[in-house]
């Protein structure tokens, strides 16, 4: 049934439903449902047409190496696949570049521009890319190399409206997309918070 419904058009519903599963009363957060979770953003991302597009194909491809990691050694959590790759040694793990760590890692920073803007559409402020550009600054910029930014805040340029992008949500009317937002963002936020410290702890902020 999850693969026909993931077929049809995106719906913020999707992303809710599988965050709302990603953190368990240990505060773990289960990869299952964190890549459930990204697979609906990108669906999102992509539904937003060419825009996005360097965002969300970096992140398909990080959500494919990170299932792969997932399923080849059968990690449940977040924290197990750490304490996995940490075994290894920090250097060995700075060294690879497809390192499940790095890869959650990347994800994690598009997640914390995801979430500031999706709380920028909550927010009321009727400028997209203004919202967008703001998210984008606060977040992935420090980054990505200049090109990248100059492209970006130029795309965002092109955004569609607010109302544009609550119907893109596909969960109702404005007030009811503005109210699911108002649900999954808390989750967002708590998976990417339990992410933040667990990679803070082991000093995986700035994996290269």
């Amino acid at each position: 049934a999850m693969a026909a419904a993931a077929a049809g058009p995106f719906s913020l519903r999707e992303v809710l439903d599988a965050f709302r599963r990603c953190v368990t009363e240990q505060r773990e957060v289960l990869l299952e449902p964190y890549l459930s979770g990204w697979r609906g953003l990108i669906r999102f991302l992509q539904s937003l047409g060419a825009v996005f597009s360097f965002i969300s194909r970096d992140a398909v491809a990080k959500v494919s190496l990170l299932e792969a990691h997932r399923q080849q050694h059968r990690f449940v959590s977040l924290q197990s696949l750490v304490q996995h790759e940490l075994a290894a040694g920090p250097a060995a793990l700075r060294a690879r570049p497809d390192s499940g760590c790095r890869t959650v890692l990347r994800l994690h920073r598009a997640l914390r521009w995801l979430q500031l803007f999706l709380e920028g559409l909550r927010s009321g402020e009727p400028r997209t890319s203004v919202l967008c550009t703001d998210a984008y600054n606060a977040s992935l910029a420090q980054h990505h190399p200049w090109v990248v930014r100059k492209a970006a805040t130029v795309a965002f340029c092109a955004l569609p409206s607010r109302d544009a992008f609550l119907e893109i949500m596909n969960v109702g009317s404005p007030e009811e997309a503005v109210a699911m937002l108002g649900e999954a963002i808390p989750y967002i936020g708590d998976v990417y918070g339990i992410t933040q410290e667990l990679f803070a702890e082991h000093k995986l902020l700035d994996l290269p």
